[in-house]
């Protein structure tokens, strides 16, 4: 290692694009949020050890919005690289298509301040990163719709 060189590591985090056709059969979406620093984002998360990563992806769903909900189509994926306790991380998220099958978002876990649904346009318009909206998009267009 080079002086002045953070180690690398790989790291990956797995989650999904929760939707729901609305009363007048528009796409909703469920978000994430952090009010301490103004954060939407995505539901995703780390895999326990020994844990595939659809298992993964469904489990933090469920955990940090509080609804059940049934894998689809995989979405995409997404990398980026950020730097904690002395190690320079390459993270890729992988996502999935999701749909409600009970639960309420409620119940989500203590990660988040707030999670709702969201009419689609605002729900791109609130999430954080570019990344995830372009995850959103991805979505959108194997559902037939637009992110508007």
């Amino acid at each position: 290692m080079t002086a002045g060189r953070l180690p690398v590591k790989d790291a990956v985090s797995a989650g999904g694009v929760v939707w729901r056709r609305s009363p007048a059969g528009d796409i909703e979406v469920v978000l994430c949020g952090r009010t301490s620093d103004k954060i939407w984002g995505l539901p995703k998360g780390t895999p326990d050890a020994g844990e595939a990563i659809e298992e993964t992806a469904l489990r933090e769903v469920r955990e940090e919005t509080g609804l059940e909900v049934a894998l689809g189509d995989p979405v995409g994926s997404i990398e980026y690289w950020f730097t904690a306790n002395g190690v320079r991380y390459h993270k890729q998220v992988h996502h999935w298509l999701m749909s409600p099958t009970g639960g309420d978002v409620s119940l989500h876990d203590h990660e988040f301040d707030a999670v709702d649904w969201f009419p689609l346009a605002e729900a791109r318009r609130r999430l954080s990163y570019p990344n995830e909206r372009r995850i959103l998009d991805m979505a959108v267009a194997r559902l037939g719709g637009t992110a508007g």
